[in-house]
């Protein structure tokens, strides 16, 4: 397996009833089999009812993953109406139950047209934010319901793909830290008749798409998925991509700044040699780039 690179970014399918942490678990005791390597990590978090795109991040890629979280992601979301949760999906228990059966199409659209653009969302109680050191679901847990402060989130888009009371389906391309269980949430108080998130896929992060991942069974069983990782020049290509020459990455390998001759309208870029061997990520400061973090190797 020497011959075959390490590090980089895996496109993982998730599948159901288990959690993002014990999914990257099963991976990391596969890799370190393989490499020698514990270093795996993801980007952004799948609940267990939640199957999908898991973005793994592999080796020295686990230095990118608060990048990759910053990217786009679509989910086709099935949302009852009718009722809510504790847990605002259908692992929680059911507080509140109402008739949505005088619900218009009409009213269902307006009601969804709220949700389109930048909104303030508060977190579940059941989430991994963190209020005064403590995990809200440790709170929730133990009984606990607190004040959330409400984020700003961005959805780009939320289409109703099908609607056959009182389950409806929809596609929501969004920003990062957007919660699909607050959103349904949210739409059933709109409503007046209380909803909850009955299942999630997420379709697409960034530059993974579901139609490309490797399944989780897969990975357990051979390891022709290693094959699969994809190379940061790949995975990155929302962000301003910089070639450098050999002068330029000897400069910034020992943490020198360079001249910002290379467009980029971002005050981030990421810097490769010409061969696509990530060099650095480089933040820009007036008329230079500053070295953020240097990648001495890069096995891909």
């Amino acid at each position: 397996m020497n011959s075959v690179p390490a590090d980089g970014i895996l496109n993982l399918n998730k599948p159901l009833h288990i959690t993002s942490h014990d999914a990257v678990a099963q991976v990391r005791r596969r890799y370190q089999a393989l490499t020698h390597s514990r270093k795996v990590g993801h980007a952004g978090t799948l609940d267990p009812l939640a199957d999908g795109v898991l973005v793994i991040c592999l080796g020295a890629a686990t230095r990118l993953s608060e990048y990759m979280m910053r990217s786009r992601k679509v989910y086709r979301a099935q949302v009852t109406l009718g009722a809510s949760t504790s847990t605002y999906d259908a692992a929680g228990e059911i507080l509140s139950q109402s008739d949505p059966g005088q619900i218009t199409q009409e009213e269902l659209e307006g009601a969804l047209r709220q949700f389109d653009g930048e909104i303030q969302q508060i977190p579940p109680m059941y989430s991994a934010v963190k209020v005064k050191g403590k995990k809200l679901y440790e709170l929730a847990r133990a009984g606990k319901t607190v004040a959330r402060n409400p984020r700003k989130v961005t959805v780009h888009s939320i289409e109703l793909l099908s609607w056959e009371r009182p389950v409806l389906q929809l596609e929501i391309h969004c920003g990062p830290g957007t919660y699909i269980r607050a959103l349904a949430h949210d739409l059933g108080r709109a409503l007046g008749v209380g909803a909850y998130l009955s299942s999630l896929r997420r379709v697409a992060s960034g530059a993974f798409h579901i139609s490309e991942s490797v399944p989780l069974e897969r990975v357990l069983k051979d390891d022709g998925w290693m094959a699969r990782i994809v190379p940061p020049y790949l995975a990155l290509q929302q962000y301003p991509r910089l070639t450098l020459n050999a002068d330029e990455i000897n400069q910034v390998r020992h943490g020198r700044f360079i001249p910002r001759r290379h467009e980029a309208d971002s005050g981030l870029a990421f810097a490769f040699a010409a061969d696509r061997q990530l060099i650095a990520i480089l933040q820009a400061r007036g008329d230079v780039w500053k070295p953020h973090k240097v990648f001495l190797k890069w096995s891909c």
